[in-house]
C-alpha cells in the first residue's frame, strides 16, 4: 500500500461485516466522521447509526476478526466498500452536515488524494477512475459555491468563470480512461455535462435525464429518483418534476426532497405550498449555511 490511510481503509473494510457496516465503521474509525455525519450519509437517524456501529464493533470482537492489510489478490472483494468510503468522505467535505461552513476543503482534498492513489494502485478499474473523475468535476465548482459572506450560491447562479478549468480538464482525462458505465461512471458523466455548460441555459438537460434513466436502471434508490426528478423539471418544466417527486417513497425526512419540492413550487408560482416545503426543509437541515438559505427563500415566498 502506498499510503497509510488508504491501507487502513482497506483493512477496516473487512468482508466479515456487511458492506454498509464496513463503510460506516471505516468512516468512524479512519475518516473520523462523527456518528451524526455518518447517519446523514446513510439517511438514517443518529440513534440507529450509533446502534449499527456498536453491533459492528461487537461482531468484530466476538469473531476475533484479524485486522491486517489484505494481500493484493483480495483487494477486489473490498473495493466497493472502499469506493463508498471515499465517496462519502468527499460528500461530507462538499456539503458539511453541521459545520459552521458549507464546504470542508480538507475532506474534499483528502478524498481526491486517496482516490488518485487508488487509481494508481488499481489502474484498470473503471469505477475507481470514474469516482476520481466525479470528485474532480464537483470540486472544480468549490470556489463558486460560496459568496463572500459565506452564504450558499446555487449551481444556476454561480459565476462560472470561477470554476477550476484545470480540474475539469483533469476530470475529462480520467473519465476517458475509465470508460465506465457503472454507478460512479454515470454520475461522472452527469457531472461532466454540467462542467461543460458555459452558461446555465446551455446545460444539456435531456442528456442528463437520459443518464439518470440509466443510473436508475442499475442502481435504483429514492435519492437517485429525486435527482432524476429535478433534471426532468429542468428539461420539461416544474410540474413534470413535481409529479415525479410526489411519487417518491422513503424520503419524508430527507431535507433535500422538501427543498427540491419547494423550489419547483416556487418556480410554478405556488408560493403558499412552497413556503410549507421550505419550512420542512429548514426544520430537517443541519448545516447553518443551508438553513440560512432556506430562511431567505421562505421570506421570498411568504
Amino acid at each position: 500500500m502506498p499510503d497509510e490511510r488508504l491501507s487502513l481503509i482497506f483493512t477496516c473494510c473487512h468482508p466479515a461485516l456487511a458492506t454498509d457496516a464496513q463503510v460506516a465503521l471505516t468512516l468512524r474509525a479512519v475518516a473520523a466522521l462523527t456518528t451524526t455525519e455518518i447517519a446523514r450519509a446513510f439517511l438514517v437517524p443518529e440513534r440507529t447509526m450509533g446502534q449499527r456501529l456498536v453491533r459492528a464493533k461487537r461482531k468484530i470482537r466476538d469473531a476475533g476478526v484479524p485486522f491486517r492489510v489484505p494481500p493484493e489478490h483480495l483487494l477486489p472483494e473490498r473495493l466497493d466498500a472502499v469506493l463508498a468510503v471515499l465517496y462519502l468522505v468527499f460528500n461530507e467535505g462538499y456539503l458539511g452536515t453541521s459545520a459552521g461552513r458549507l464546504v470542508r476543503g480538507d475532506l474534499c482534498e483528502e478524498a481526491i488524494r486517496l482516490a488518485k492513489l487508488l487509481a494508481l494502485l488499481i489502474p484498470d478499474e473503471p469505477e475507481a477512475l470514474s469516482l476520481l473523475a466525479l470528485m474532480l468535476f464537483h470540486d472544480s465548482r468549490r470556489a463558486a459555491r460560496i459568496a463572500a459572506d459565506g452564504s450558499l450560491i446555487l449551481l444556476e447562479d454561480q459565476d462560472r468563470s470561477l470554476w477550476n478549468r484545470e480540474r475539469i480538464a483533469e476530470g475529462d482525462r480520467v473519465l476517458r480512461r475509465a470508460r465506465g458505465r457503472g454507478t460512479y461512471g454515470l454520475q461522472a458523466q452527469i457531472a461532466a455535462v454540467h462542467a461543460h455548460a458555459e452558461q446555465p441555459d446551455e446545460t444539456d438537460w435531456p442528456r442528463i435525464v437520459e443518464l439518470y434513466d440509466q443510473l436508475v436502471a442499475i442502481s435504483p434508490s429514492p435519492v437517485v429518483e429525486l435527482n432524476r426528478a429535478a433534471a426532468v423539471a429542468m428539461a420539461a418544466g416544474p410540474s413534470e418534476g413535481l409529479s415525479l417527486i410526489d411519487r417518491i417513497e422513503g424520503l419524508d425526512d430527507y431535507y433535500l426532497l422538501h427543498a427540491a419540492r419547494a423550489d419547483l413550487l416556487r418556480r410554478g408560482g405556488r408560493n403558499l405550498e412552497a413556503a410549507a416545503s421550505y419550512r420542512r426543509a429548514f426544520a430537517l437541515a443541519t448545516n447553518p449555511v443551508e438553513r440560512a438559505f432556506f430562511e431567505r427563500r421562505l421570506a421570498e415566498v411568504s
